[in-house]
């Protein structure tokens, strides 16, 4: 998906400190596009292929990041980025911020829950109740708006919870990331960073109509 002239993960890319290892993981079906978008890079970025075609083969998000924690033996704290957002916060400063004990999401306060549904299309995005910057509950895609909090798709996860990410997989196999960030609020507390700037769901938007798409 291009946004501004350019592929939406190219902007995620330039978001990221040029000093830490990034990988990016597709699957199989889009394997030649994204080989041609490595080939553009001015920055070493390891692609990870799923062998899948088709929806049902994808291991879906949370398992992808739990079979590449082990695949390509990650045993480092892990910056996570879904890939439908686009911001233009520097993550320098939420990379400052985390301590290496407790996880740390990026929240974006629309100031209004009936505001937060409309971005995220009937609640659509994982809501956030802080205590100062402490993550007191999340709910992710609600039936009615329970905060004007959005969880925006931008986490650090230290590799204490590694275990934990493991095994949820083997017993919930549930694909989304805000469903985990809930589970985990159950076994450890989480911590939130305030995002400064723009901020935008891309998928919602482009569902919505409101971003045109380049072929």
């Amino acid at each position: 998906l291009e946004y501004k002239g350019k592929p939406v993960i190219s902007h995620l890319i330039e978001r990221v400190p040029g000093n830490i290892e990034t990988y990016v993981s597709t699957n199989r079906k889009f394997l030649a596009d994204f080989l041609d978008w490595q080939r553009s890079l001015d920055r070493k970025v390891t692609i990870c292929i799923e062998d899948a075609l088709t929806d049902a083969e994808k291991k879906g998000a949370i398992s992808a990041i739990d079979y590449w924690i082990k695949t390509r033996k990650i045993d480092e704290d892990l910056l996570v980025l879904a890939g439908d957002n686009y911001f233009d916060m520097d993550l320098s400063g939420m990379i400052a911020k985390f301590t290496g004990k407790n996880p740390l999401i990026a929240v974006y306060d629309v100031e209004d829950r009936e505001k937060a549904c409309e971005i995220g299309k009937a609640c659509q995005v994982g809501l956030v109740t802080l205590q100062r910057n402490k993550v007191t509950h999340f709910d992710e895609k609600p039936d009615v708006p329970t905060s004007s909090i959005i969880a925006t798709g931008i986490y650090i996860l230290p590799t204490k919870i590694f275990p934990v990410l493991s095994q949820y997989c083997q017993e919930q196999k549930r694909d989304n990331l805000g469903s985990f960030i809930s589970y985990l609020l159950s076994q450890t507390t989480i911590r939130a960073y305030p995002m400064a700037g723009t901020w935008i769901d891309i998928g919602d938007q482009i569902k919505k109509g409101t971003i045109s798409l380049q072929p």
